[in-house]
């Protein structure tokens, strides 16, 4: 089984439409740099997709640090900064699409948004 992970910072309160957005950037991100195997295995198996919580940025790069360390792909989303939050700020992080054990592995204790 195959899965794609979006991490969101809880601490943003980004509204509901933002928050789509941002993780809709992951994903394609995500995607794009995936190899196009993995994607198609991803694909056949449901394209899986989960929406995780996080705290704060901090805890976001630290997501970012174990999956590079584990060699998943992953996209880090920075806002343009034109509605809701400043320019530059990290909102999300998309780890994936992997072997769902692989992605599980960093991820299973978090929480769904």
């Amino acid at each position: 089984m195959y899965k794609l992970v979006i991490l969101v910072r809880q601490d943003l309160k980004l509204p509901k439409g933002k928050l789509a957005a941002q993780c809709s950037h992951a994903a394609v991100d995500c995607v794009l740099k995936s190899d196009r195997r993995m994607v198609d295995r991803w694909i056949n198996d449901a394209g899986k997709k989960v929406v995780l919580k996080v705290a704060d940025k901090k805890e976001l790069l630290e997501f970012k640090k174990l999956a590079d360390d584990e060699n998943l792909k992953s996209a880090l989303i920075t806002d343009a900064g034109r509605t809701t939050v400043q320019p530059g700020t990290v909102t999300c992080l998309g780890i994936g699409p992997d072997e769902e054990k692989k992605v599980d592995a960093l991820t299973k204790h978090l929480k769904m948004v």
